[in-house]
């Protein structure tokens, strides 16, 4: 007679190699896609034949760079300027994706922002920084959700979250960062059941990943230093390395309500 770990062994392989979803002719929204994390999504889509919407708020130059890149690949491509805090926004930047594109079937939802304040400086976080960033970072992808449902649904869809260790570990640029990122791990899993069977909602919460945004802050080679020394693998993420997770997570139809963190193994006690 097989033990336990026999018997179940078959059920857990079978949810390990999950179904997969041929991205090939369909439609990818990617939010916050101008550059960085965002930008490697984009083109990982496109290189797997899957439209694109790349989202931005403020780089438009770079944003139709990036939509450009995607064109390149043979995929139809869009550059849509929309706030995702902005819930009006968000529902013309989908409502144009069907009309142009036709369908929804992937959302990722990347765009991020913080605000660096010492964790116990609590005079600094004033209400506009609380409305920020759990308006971008918390309220932006419920509203992306939200708006783009009605189509994820009718068409099997899925909906990756780009969280952050922050809300895992409560670490991070600010007390504010922090929560909204804790939020949004609750939520995917709430919306992982609330959403279920027709569409899936996953997250992918990295640790530090070397972008040209951290490049471009005074702290980067320290904050670099110190997630390599934490890091068990001794290396960082790219946003290369985020990109293909979420890719895994659009195309295996047996995964939803995961938040899987992507740091190296940092943040194992050693």
């Amino acid at each position: 007679m097989p033990n336990l770990a026999e018997a179940l062994w078959p059920a857990f392989a079978g949810t390990l190699r999950g179904g997969h979803v041929e991205l090939n002719g369909r439609v990818g929204i990617v939010t916050g896609a101008a550059v960085g994390t965002g930008r490697a999504v984009a083109v990982a889509l496109a290189r797997r034949g899957c439209d694109v919407i790349v989202n931005y708020s403020k780089s438009a130059a770079e944003a139709e760079a990036t939509a450009g890149a995607c064109r390149e690949l043979g995929v139809r491509a869009l550059a849509i300027q929309a706030d995702v805090a902005d819930d009006g926004a968000v529902r013309a930047m989908v409502a144009r994706c069907v009309a142009e594109l036709g369908r929804v079937d992937v959302l990722v939802n990347n765009a991020g922002t913080t605000a660096f304040i010492a964790h116990d400086d609590m005079e600094s976080v004033t209400d506009a920084v609380w409305e920020r960033v759990f308006g971008v970072n918390l309220k932006g992808p419920f509203h992306c959700i939200r708006a783009a449902l009605p189509e994820l649904r009718r068409t099997g869809g899925a909906i990756v979250n780009v969280s952050s260790v922050a809300g895992v570990y409560a670490i991070g640029s600010s007390l504010p960062y922090i929560a909204s990122k804790g939020a949004l791990n609750l939520m995917t899993v709430a919306l992982a059941r609330a959403l279920a069977p027709e569409v899936r909602v996953n997250c992918v919460a990295p640790g530090f990943v070397d972008t040209r945004w951290w490049q471009e802050t005074p702290i980067y080679e320290h904050v670099k230093s110190m997630a390599l020394e934490k890091s068990l693998v001794k290396k960082v993420c790219t946003p290369d390395d985020v990109a293909r997770l979420i890719i895994e997570f659009a195309c295996n139809d047996l995964v939803t309500g995961q938040v899987l963190v992507v740091d190296g193994g940092m943040g194992i006690p050693r």
